[in-house]
């Protein structure tokens, strides 16, 4: 390519990036949740500028020249961050064509990356978007392996660059559902896995040797499982048994880069300072409060409050498919009005509200570590993700008005607001007499 064309592609693409439509703007006077755990701030203000946040809290001032949007009565927080997804790999579940999300008869296991695949015109991430949800993970499913492959970090503005962060970690199912996918026990589940950890030392030791003839994975499965090895890929790994989750831990004695994040945890109430003691965060669904499986048997509502009383980074997610992340504030919501039951762990407000923002966001990677990118906060040099709600977005009540996404208004219409709006006002005097009741 000549240099001509080099700088116009260079142009071209900078004239299409999010920050060429960054507004530089001030809400005012508002309720601000800055998501970092702390109580909401009344009479509140937050400035955004350059696609970043450069100042919230109260007694803030507003710069010259700033765009200045009047907050009264309204609440301005962080985007949502939606931990472990499917958000952009399938539009209908049960239409295979469309779906995406797991590859039950490829080859490949470990080295299946979501990065291609993630559609950013997805209806999904568009009503995600509506319901303040500014960024997420997104991870495949398993199909034949233990291992589901590598999923990604993607923000969902209406622009075609959704993937913030391809490969961003591994995931790797135990437990129950680990051991049917490796031949019917967690025996075989955990040969499996240290196995292919095992392999994968090898290949990242010689890259160019030759395998053993009895190498089970395939060089590109154990290539990418190298990545895990040394910690450069945080390793996902769902589970949900207390004594399950204890054999997680105990890999870090035989692996000791591990990057582990347990992902379930139903019991992990009861070895919760085990984990905290590991200092492994975890992602998991605070109404998953049945003995619904036999590695389940000690679900509660409290498991959440517990862990977090016990010193573990928790976040909630897991919204795959129906369990959308828009509900994500009713689940944080349940967990504070739970803690005002006698008897029973809940959260704080702003504990609850740092639990579906800033959390999933730091065990996301987007926690500002090392000059990176930060989310889920309102705080200086954190990504201009802002909410304006109607009221307490923890209330089912309340809805977005505005969200912002590094510092660009997005669009809030998708498939069901364009039906909301149809049903609202529609012209009943052609409908069959049949409806005339």
């Amino acid at each position: 390519m000549s240099r001509r064309a080099i700088i116009a592609a260079a142009l071209a693409a900078a004239a299409f990036s999010p920050a060429a439509f960054a507004q530089d703007f001030a809400i005012t006077n508002a309720t601000v949740a800055t998501g970092d755990g702390s109580a909401p701030i009344e009479h509140g203000t937050v400035v955004v500028r350059g696609g970043k946040v450069v100042a919230a809290g109260a007694g803030v001032a507003v710069p010259a020249g700033v765009q200045s949007i009047d907050g009264t009565g309204k609440w301005v927080t962080p985007g949502l961050f939606a931990a472990v997804t499917d958000l952009g790999l399938l539009d209908v579940e049960g239409v295979k064509d469309s779906n995406d999300s797991e590859a039950d008869e490829s080859p490949f296991n470990a080295a299946l990356d979501v990065s291609p695949a993630v559609n950013p015109d997805s209806e999904h991430i568009a009503v995600s978007r509506e319901g303040g949800v500014t960024r997420a993970t997104v991870s495949p499913y398993n199909g034949h392996s233990i291992f589901a492959g590598q999923g990604a970090v993607i923000d969902l503005g209406a622009d075609p660059d959704a993937v913030t962060k391809a490969r961003a970690f591994q995931f790797v199912q135990l437990g129950e559902q680990g051991a049917r996918l490796a031949g019917g026990s967690r025996v075989a589940a955990h040969v499996a896995l240290r196995n292919a950890l095992r392999e994968a030392r090898e290949v990242a030791a010689s890259p160019n040797a030759a395998r053993s003839p009895d190498a089970l994975l395939t060089r590109a499965d154990a290539a990418a499982l190298a990545q895990v090895i040394d910690g450069r890929q945080p390793l996902y790994v769902g589970v949900e048994r207390a004594s399950d989750i204890r054999s997680v831990l105990a890999l870090k004695s035989e692996f000791p880069k591990l990057d582990l994040v347990l992902v379930g945890a139903t019991e992990g109430w009861l070895v919760a300072g085990d984990i905290a003691a590991a200092k492994v965060p975890v992602i998991t669904m605070p109404l998953r409060d049945l003995p619904s499986a036999f590695e389940a048997l000690a679900a509660t509502q409290s498991n959440v409050g517990r862990m977090k009383k016990a010193g573990v980074k928790v976040a909630i997610g897991m919204f795959n498919t129906s369990n959308q992340p828009r509900y994500a504030p009713q689940e944080a919501g349940n967990l504070v009005a739970l803690g005002k039951l006698p008897g029973a762990a809940g959260l704080t407000w702003g504990e609850a509200f740092a639990a579906i923002t800033s959390v999933p966001a730091e065990i996301s990677g987007l926690g500002g570590k090392n000059g990176g990118v930060r989310a889920g906060v309102l705080a200086p040099g954190a990504v201009g993700d802002v909410v304006i709600w109607d009221g307490d977005p923890l209330e089912l009540s309340s809805a977005p008005l505005d969200v912002f996404i590094d510092g660009v208004k997005q669009p809030l219409e998708n498939h069901q607001s364009r039906l909301r709006q149809r049903y609202r006002s529609l012209d009943r005097t052609y409908l069959p007499k049949a409806y005339d009741w």
